[in-house]
């Protein structure tokens, strides 16, 4: 029975249970409060009927010690005898007003006879109900006894419990009523976030462009709801963020992978022809065996370098343990020459500029792949300018990063093509030819491989010129294996 009642009170909505205690607690109180007012009030009215059973008595002593009895009843119902005590005993002195059963009022005068002072009792007298009795010595050996129906004082707190049920009740159900009322109002706000979740529950997240159009709204609730809400509405936020960037990535891995697969099939397709143009010159042409065997190599070498690179961003994307970088303390201003040099000797149609300053400057980097950033950038203004054109190399020092700036002033870049020049694969010129704009790859592997590095690349805003500055940290720590 208890575990049902447990169960079925779990499974009571929240502002339910909460009316449900605030409307135990307050019964709790309300049980306390009554008790307390009732046994106050059951002692005033005896000590009321105390003081009136005094002031009766004072009046009946006079009549008693010249007497030696009390012939009438104060009041209808009231008792009134005298005691003979001088024996050791409580004889009744005739002519007395007495109830059949006088048992109570002679053990009251027996024991006033062994005490002093007077003596109240409350006892109950067959026939007649409870009474409140009273002595009090008239001289010596002689005791005055009154009894006092209390009737009408427990009919009086028989009302007043009566009274106190009826209000208390009333009050228990208006309280749970509209504190129900109240806690619903209160917890609407609640309400309205389940809600909420409950719709982004129901919404399709695997799409690739999800988003989540719920919020939680409205105003109420006090500060501690306006908080939940806030937080709510903040981690929503955030998972539209994800949602946003993974739509991002899954987009850049569809266009990653179509656009692999679309540079890998022109070599494979021209190993494959070559492979068949070399097969036929070996049975029918041999002299020109040799030419298809140079291009068969040529284009596996190409293919090998596009592996390569592609293997490069995979490795930098997957921030392995094993990085591909082996840094160690070196003169970039001496790597900045050697590029130099060797753009100047495969490159003659390109006059060259070079400032470099005459210091030294120590960086921590891998010689090998910053040697790559730098020709990837000389390559690239080499290939995307008409011969003649000047290109321009610079090293200089700024607080704690060291910049290598690569410009040329040809025809420049598009502003629409700029935001994508690190896309992977993507050309400015999409007519180029593959022999002569190169895979697409340059500039990503090269941003990738500066990032490795703690550093940036990227695209000067200059119109009519093409600028790319690196900056490489002076104190970069071990970023490879």
């Amino acid at each position: 029975m208890i575990a049902r009642l447990r169960h079925a009170h779990r499974g009571l909505r929240l502002g339910t249970r909460l009316a449900l205690g605030l409307g135990a607690l307050s019964l709790v109180v309300f049980a306390v409060v009554g008790t307390a007012l009732t046994t106050y009030m059951r002692d005033y009215l005896q000590r009321q009927l105390g003081d009136q059973l005094k002031l009766v008595q004072v009046v009946q002593t006079k009549d008693a010690s010249s007497h030696y009895t009390v012939r009438r009843q104060p009041y209808y119902g009231w008792y009134t005898a005298v005691f003979d005590v001088s024996g050791g005993t409580a004889a009744l002195r005739r002519p007395a007003d007495v109830p059949d059963d006088s048992r109570a009022l002679t053990e009251l005068a027996a024991a006033r006879a062994r005490s002093s002072g007077e003596l109240f009792r409350t006892a109950h007298i067959d026939g007649e109900g409870t009474y409140r009795l009273r002595a009090c010595e008239v001289e010596p050996g002689v005791v005055l006894v009154s009894a006092a129906p209390m009737a009408d004082i427990e009919q009086t707190v028989r009302r007043l419990v009566a009274v106190q049920v009826v209000a208390f009740a009333l009050a228990l159900l208006a309280l749970v009523v509209f504190g129900r009322a109240m806690l619903r109002r209160g917890l609407k706000p609640l309400s309205d976030m389940a809600h909420t979740a409950h719709g982004i529950a129901s919404h399709d997240l695997t799409e690739s462009a999800a988003r989540l159009p719920l919020r939680a709204d409205g105003p109420g609730g006090g500060p501690e709801v306006e908080e939940l809400r806030t937080a709510f509405n903040t981690m929503l936020e955030h998972i539209d963020a994800s949602l946003a960037v993974r739509a991002e990535a899954e987009q850049r891995l569809r266009r990653f992978v179509a656009d692999a697969s679309h540079e890998l099939r022109t070599p494979l397709m021209s190993v494959r022809g070559y492979a068949d143009l070399f097969q036929y010159a070996a049975a029918n042409a041999p002299e020109e065996r040799d030419r298809h065997l140079r291009r068969l190599r040529a284009e596996a070498a190409r293919m090998g370098v596009l592996l390569d690179d592609l293997l490069l961003l995979a490795r930098l994307d997957a921030a392995e343990v094993e990085a591909p970088l082996r840094l160690e303390d070196a003169d970039l201003t001496e790597l900045v020459r050697e590029a130099a040099d060797a753009f100047r000797a495969g490159h003659p149609g390109h006059t060259l500029t070079l400032d470099a300053g005459p210091a030294p400057l120590t960086v921590r980097l891998d010689p090998v792949r910053i040697r790559q950033v730098l020709d990837n950038l000389l390559t690239n203004a080499a290939v995307h300018t008409p011969p003649g054109t000047e290109v321009s190399l610079c090293v200089s020092v700024l607080a704690d990063m060291a910049s290598v700036r690569v410009g040329d002033s040809g025809p420049g870049i598009p502003a629409a093509d700029r935001a994508r020049v690190f896309d992977r694969f993507y050309r400015v010129d999409k007519a180029r030819s593959r022999d002569r704009g190169g895979s697409g790859l340059g500039l990503p592997v090269a941003r990738a491989l500066v990032r490795a590095h703690g550093g940036t690349i990227r695209l000067g805003a200059e119109e009519g010129a093409t600028v790319f500055t690196v900056t490489l940290p002076l104190n970069a720590r071990d970023q490879g294996a």
